[in-house]
């Protein structure tokens, strides 16, 4: 799910190019040695940010502490042979300035809230707004436009990053000091866990989830619509023609929108559904069938048959956002040096449900003082 285009004055940062200088330990090939740190990049007012560089299990990611960012995920295929299955840039003046949300962090809100706007405690908030006369992400400054403080660790033969953010009280509208931490970390296995936190001194509402764009063939090689996609879930949300959801937790036997066996996302997705006709494709929240667990369970699969990656899914959250890059359109260069057109990758974000502060039926968004908000993602790979 992203904005067809991100508008951000493009002065807001001038990046130097990346600094080949590691200050940090090396990586290596099958477990959990400490992650090396280098200078990506400035902003225009000279803050610096880095690059961290992680490698266990066979998994290699690199990391920005510009917005979280989850510039690179290397795999590897059938044969061994490794490719970047995520979208990317390979400098920081594009994230800053054209970025549909590449690999990122998203906070406060994640997805859409209506006309910018809830009510919490009787009192009316109005947040700001990015996406027609809605809020997308955040608002036009969200959490994938902050520098985190990135912390690494090494842990048994776990390596990772801890990622801490102070989001301030009516930063892009929202009430209260949010402290958010998340935690990236690669497992022997090579697996790929994000653990998410955040307190609050007054009451909010909090969706935190990451935006990475998968193509397990490779970034750059073209469509995902052959990859095969299952989702466990048999309901979705349906929403109206700003992708705001209705209310309606509709079923999904006998449209497209039916993954619970696994299909190719190419199968239906020129089907005039109107659904479809509205969001140009996928762009949905899936009711997970499980309903929030207290520990990450598999939720979907996702398969690319001709080099035989393949990625599981596991959450404790509620709902996941399908969307299959409808508005990438060609006038992004990626990482690779190839242009990313529409349906080259796909997002598979595990969250609540978009509007939920809008919806009263939907789960609750609600942070309070004294609570803490919790929930882990768990990406596994395997060829």
């Amino acid at each position: 799910m992203e904005l067809s285009r991100r508008t951000v004055i493009a002065s807001a940062a001038a990046a130097a190019g990346v600094a080949a200088t590691a200050v940090g330990g090396t990586a290596h090939a099958s477990g959990g040695g400490k992650p090396v740190k280098e200078l990506f990049g400035r902003l225009a007012d000279g803050t610096k940010v880095y690059r961290w560089s992680l490698e266990n299990g066979g998994t290699r990611m690199k990391v920005l502490s510009y917005g979280g960012v989850v510039q690179s995920l290397e795999i590897p295929d059938r044969r061994g042979r490794y490719a970047n299955v995520s979208l990317g840039f390979d400098n920081l003046d594009d994230y800053v300035a054209r970025s549909p949300h590449f690999g990122a962090l998203i906070g406060r809100f994640g997805n859409r809230i209506a006309k910018g706007r809830f009510t919490l405690d009787g009192k009316e908030y109005q947040l700001s707004v990015n996406d027609g006369e809605n809020s997308l992400h955040g608002g036009a400054l969200g959490f994938d436009y902050r520098v985190w403080d990135v912390e690494p660790f090494t842990e048994g033969s776990d390596t990772g990053l801890v990622l801490h953010y102070t989001s301030v009280d009516g930063e892009m509208g929202y009430p209260g000091t949010l402290r958010a931490k998340v935690t990236y970390t690669l497992t022997r296995r090579g697996d790929w866990r994000i653990d998410y936190e955040a307190t609050t001194d007054r009451a909010t509402v909090v969706n935190l989830t990451s935006h990475v764009y998968w193509n397990l063939a490779g970034e750059g090689s073209g469509t995902i619509e052959d990859h095969e996609l299952s989702i466990a879930a048999s309901r979705f949300t349906p929403t109206d023609a700003g992708l705001i959801p209705t209310g309606e937790l509709a079923r999904v036997s006998g449209t497209p929108f039916d993954f619970r066996r696994a299909k190719p996302i190419g199968r239906d997705i020129r089907d005039a559904h109107p659904q479809l006709v509205t969001a140009k494709g996928f762009d949905h929240n899936w009711v997970l069938d499980k309903g929030i667990t207290d520990r990450p369970e598999h939720i979907a699969t996702l398969r690319d048959h001709a080099s035989g990656r393949t990625l599981r899914i596991a959450t404790d959250q509620p709902g996941l956002q399908f969307y299959s890059g409808n508005f990438l359109d060609g006038t992004l260069t990626g990482t690779g040096g190839s242009l990313y057109r529409q349906g080259d990758a796909l997002c598979l974000e595990t969250q609540h449900f978009p509007d939920s502060p809008n919806q009263p039926s939907f789960p609750s968004t609600v942070l309070r003082p004294g609570e803490t908000y919790r929930t882990s993602t768990v990406h596994s790979f395997d060829a």
